[in-house]
């Protein structure tokens, strides 16, 4: 069997990792601390070849979750794999020698006091700074007085900002303060792919009234991540008739977004310019003296004696969001218990560089963009596999190759082998075609750049 490329490795790895926390082979402390840092090298078809930069990580990965990643190989491809783990030596690491027994009793601390490091998402736990503060403002004001309607209309309120900048939290802790101040108001919190599993499941079922009821009986809808409705148009109709209803009723809606309602280009404009009727606040990357603060509510959790220049010369290079910050504290909290010895810049400098190339997309399968795709032409995965020729799955069809195309960078013949053995003169032609098209038609280029920045969101989340 031919080795595969490192874009393949890296998919084949990613449903590894998955397949692990869905099966709960493995914990979410154990894939972000230990496994997440492995660096696949090679896979000849018997050997899945990783590196790591210590030999501690190796003995743990080894040691405790060998046996489990053998059994998701073989699950996720169907091989039976043997796990090669190679360290990439680093000079100058301040770790322990331990024993096994020792070592095993070292994971099972570390194991117990994560279980106190989590935090509700409430406005007392949210890290305010200049980056955050109107946005902030703005939550507070609508948790206070949902329902009031002699207080100032901020109906809806839009908040928008990259990932990983606290708009989950923001909009959490909306839903939570309600609850405790309203505890007759019905709360519907979901993200936009809760509505749109919602709401095929009611059109499979035909009990579309029951969603109809789940929605528009709410008195206060928080909806997350709405970029994800665009050149959705069923999802994006039932939500305009939601939204309406629950409007014209005075009902408070809250929306996020990772960008403003003008810049979601595919989304309709008639929900556009509703989001713009509403209050719109955004939420940018956390500055200096935020990151600190971060930094230390992290450390404080984990019990953490953070040494200030650490904490300082973390937060001047972490810039990108607050759970590439909150996970850097994280390693370094298994870093300093299993070294035994104070925490330094140099421990911080090892962390930082693997959260840094753990930032870095997940790869993406084939599988979920031929989904994406199917989902936004209104066809099923099967239809843009099969050889049916009708005009709305053959353009899902060559939009679903452009995409792998452009995202993956797979060898053009292993797209034609996930489309039922096609040759490589048609999967030539399709990327050439879509090319093509998109330069004439700024609704298709549109339409399918968003495809893309929606899968690669995704990846990121």
């Amino acid at each position: 069997m031919n080795e595969f490329n490192s874009s393949e490795l890296d998919e084949i790895f990613n449903n590894v990792k998955n397949y692990c926390l869905e099966n709960q082979l493995i914990n979410s402390v154990g894939i972000d601390t230990w496994i997440k840092p492995m660096q696949p090298v090679s896979f000849d078809g018997e050997s899945f070849v990783f590196s790591v930069s210590t030999d501690l990580q190796k003995k743990i990965t080894i040691k405790h979750y060998k046996e489990a990643l053998e059994k998701a190989f073989l699950n996720v491809i169907g091989l039976d794999v043997e796990l090669v783990i190679n360290v990439v030596k680093e000079d100058n690491k301040p770790y322990q020698i331990l024993t096994d027994d020792e070592l095993e009793k070292k994971n099972e601390e570390l194991e117990q006091s994560y279980k106190f490091a989590n935090y509700d998402y409430t406005f007392d736990t949210f890290i305010e700074g200049r980056s955050n503060e109107f946005a902030l403002a703005c939550c507070k004001s609508v948790a206070k007085n949902c329902g009031n309607k002699a207080v100032p209309d901020y109906n809806p309120l839009f908040i928008y900002g990259p990932s990983g900048m606290g708009k989950t939290h923001l909009i959490t802790a909306i839903a939570n303060e309600v609850k405790k101040n309203h505890k007759d108001f019905n709360v519907v919190y979901v993200t936009s792919e809760t509505f749109g599993s919602d709401l095929v499941n009611a059109l499979n079922t035909g009990l579309i009234s029951d969603f109809h009821d789940k929605y528009r009986k709410a008195d206060i809808l928080l909806i997350d991540d709405v970029q994800f409705f665009q050149a959705k148009e069923r999802m994006q109709e039932e939500f305009f008739h939601t939204f309406y209803a629950l409007h014209q009723e005075g009902k408070q809606i809250v929306i996020t977004s990772d960008k403003p309602p003008k810049e979601l280009l595919t989304l309709e404009e008639r929900l556009r310019t509703r989001f713009e009727g509403g209050l719109i606040a955004d939420i940018s990357a956390p500055d200096y003296e935020t990151r600190l603060a971060i930094i230390k509510r992290k450390s404080e959790l984990l019990e953490l004696k953070m040494p200030s220049e650490v904490a300082e010369f973390m937060a001047n290079r972490l810039k990108s969001n607050i759970r590439q910050l909150e996970g850097a504290v994280v390693r370094l909290k298994a870093l300093n218990h299993f070294a035994g010895s104070p925490i330094t810049i140099s421990m911080a400098q090892s962390v930082i560089r693997d959260v840094l190339t753990d930032e870095q997309p997940i790869p993406i399968t084939v599988e979920k963009i031929i989904s994406e795709v199917a989902t936004v032409y209104g066809v099923s995965p099967d239809d843009i596999r099969s050889n049916k020729r009708s005009s709305q799955i053959s353009i899902a069809r060559k939009v679903a190759i452009f995409v792998i195309r452009q995202i993956t960078q797979m060898p053009l013949t292993s797209i034609g082998t996930e489309f039922n053995g096609r040759d490589h003169s048609t999967i030539v032609y399709s990327v050439q075609s879509v090319t093509e098209a998109m330069k004439k038609d700024p609704n298709l280029r549109t339409l399918v750049n968003d495809v893309i920045k929606n899968i690669r969101d995704r990846s990121k989340a």
